[in-house]
């Protein structure tokens, strides 16, 4: 998709569908094909996860497990809700790899004393943390369990029953509209810190959760949240705060000692605004028509913001990792998440309003994730790039799972709805 965007995109998608209309059609041949493609090798790269204790282990460059990493319940998760929706998809292979991640989050990741999930279990067998409990991790949990219980796994049913209470009683708080974030072990304190980062994966668990239950009860809940979200951005010329105190109030220098942090890194996140902008899109789909019309300029506004404050800024291609609350890239690092929720942000933004500079910058950041980001010596993509686009890892070593890249070819074969695992498995899937 290389060239002059203004001759090359109406030979590269087909825009005359409606909106919303079968994604197909929208797709000419060899892309889809190109998506599929790489959508197998992400499959192919991940599928050495089994760790012989159970659960997910860490990937290496070359996908290699290592042994000696923690089993992260994250990383855990994520590879059920993939190979989850490749079982559904019908890839050979997909369905026992999926059952085996999921059986690491029912039996060895539970905390079996007090409930919930742990962190995370080191090379020792002890907990991370000392079995504190996360909302971050409990959101995945709970889009794992809602892709299992449509994929049909084995016990998908009564941990995403265990799921949801611990995520009620525990995570959410109704009067904020929100998700608290940390507890320790026992339940018994719960800590000061409020993070949107959780809450955003909150809302995506929570999207497919009412997909997978017919239950809108969660979408009632995801919109409250994202209706924080925008408010709150909009306040702050449409870059997320991150972090805030036990009261809501935002946090605009933590971490400013420590920029790169892997879960809270200062500053402006880009690609959360590119992030909550697709999860916006898939929300208007399921809300009533008045409020649609808030999510998507919303997601349009977010959009905007993160292209003009992180692609490209410094006189190369890629998107930057973090800028101040003016704009100014802090951590120049290109993550490959970042690029993979651009392309799905964009695609649903043209899905969503049928305007062609969505379906311009989708092209063009195929195209920089084909040239930079996909190893075609060692599989996968490059999860961290220099500012240059050279291979690094300052702040992701290795290549964890594939969580991010895998739904980025996804999203643009499937019509808009709440979640994934529903159209795979209703056959919606080019």
């Amino acid at each position: 998709m290389t060239g002059d965007a203004g001759t090359e995109r109406a030979e590269v998608l087909d825009r005359s569908v409606a909106p919303n209309g079968p994604a197909a059609g929208r797709l000419p041949a060899l892309h889809v094909a190109w998506l599929t493609g790489q959508s197998l090798e992400l499959l192919r790269f991940g599928r050495g996860f089994e760790h012989p204790d159970g659960g997910a282990a860490y990937l290496g460059v070359d996908g290699t497990p290592d042994l000696s990493a923690p089993v992260h319940t994250w990383i855990t998760a994520r590879m059920a809700h993939v190979y989850g929706l490749a079982a559904l998809a019908g890839v050979p292979g997909s369905r026992p790899l999926a059952q085996a991640a999921f059986d690491g989050l029912r039996v060895r990741l539970a905390d079996g004393r007090h409930g919930g999930w742990l962190r995370g279990i080191d090379s020792s067998g002890e907990p991370l943390e000392r079995g504190a409990k996360s909302c971050y991790d409990h959101a995945f949990v709970l889009l794992a369990a809602s892709t299992a219980l449509v994929a049909g796994l084995e016990g998908a049913g009564e941990t995403l029953d265990r799921v949801v209470d611990v995520m009620l009683r525990r995570f959410w708080d109704d009067a904020s509209g929100m998700c608290v974030d940390t507890w320790d072990r026992a339940w018994t304190e719960l800590d000061p810190y409020r993070g949107v980062n959780a809450n955003m994966h909150a809302v995506e668990a929570f999207l497919a959760v009412g997909d997978a239950l017919d239950d809108a009860a969660w979408y009632d809940r995801a919109a409250r949240i994202a209706s924080r979200v925008i408010t709150v951005a909009a306040e702050h010329d449409w870059r997320i705060p991150e972090h805030y105190d036990a009261e809501w109030q935002p946090q605009l220098d933590l971490n400013d000692d420590n920029r790169a942090d892997q879960f809270k890194p200062y500053g402006a996140t880009v690609g959360h605004g590119l992030e909550w902008s697709r999860l916006l899109v898939q929300l208007a789909v399921v809300r009533a028509p008045v409020e649609a019309q808030r999510f998507v300029p919303a997601a349009v506004a977010l959009f905007d913001r993160a292209v003009a404050d992180g692609w490209g800024v410094d006189g190369r291609e890629g998107f930057v990792y973090t800028t101040d609350w003016s704009g100014v890239p802090v951590v120049r690092t290109r993550m490959h998440w970042v690029a993979a929720e651009a392309v799905g942000a964009a695609w649903a933004l043209h899905d969503a309003t049928g305007d062609d500079r969505f379906l311009d910058l989708y092209g063009a950041w195929w195209d920089y994730i084909a040239r930079n980001l996909v190893d075609a010596e060692h599989g996968s993509w490059h999860h961290e790039l220099s500012e240059r686009n050279e291979p690094t890892a300052d702040v992701w070593p290795g290549k964890p799972d594939v969580y991010h890249a895998f739904q980025a070819t996804l999203i643009p074969r499937l019509p808009r709805r709440p979640g994934l695992a529903r159209s795979v498995a209703g056959g919606e899937l080019r």
